[in-house]
């Protein structure tokens, strides 16, 4: 029996990447364990609305991110409820990204937009 899914982002930057997801999405960082370091997120966790909303943690340097401005092979799908809150999402998610499509209507959607932000991760966001 499944009894939780989530998503890990592996990003460079990660204490940056924290900082813009919170503001794009109204998150707060509400568990973190730092690097050796301290540079760095070994782990986070972000909440929204009282939920868990996503892990992220530093990549390793071996990652590859591949080419920042094509399609990817996966996508973080967020239906966010309004065109204001899709609007501040992408006003935040593509400073410093590539716009794939942006802000409009889709046959399934009425406002929404793919972008990949810039620290490699593809943003699906929508009303």
């Amino acid at each position: 029996m499944l009894k939780d899914f989530g998503v890990n982002l592996y990003v460079k930057d990660s204490f940056e990447a924290v900082d813009m997801y919170c503001k794009a999405f109204g998150a707060e960082l509400c568990f973190k364990i730092l690097s050796e370091d301290e540079k760095s997120y070994a782990h986070c966790n972000l909440s929204a609305d009282g939920k868990m909303f996503l892990s992220l943690a530093e990549a390793p340097d071996d990652t590859f991110f591949g080419n920042k401005n094509k399609w990817q092979t996966m996508a973080m799908n967020m239906c966010l409820g309004s065109k204001e809150a899709v609007q501040k999402a992408f006003n935040v998610l593509s400073v410093g990204g590539h716009v794939i499509d942006g802000l409009g209507p889709c046959p399934w959607n009425e406002y929404c937009s793919n972008l990949i932000d810039k620290y490699g991760v593809f943003w699906w966001i929508a009303i």
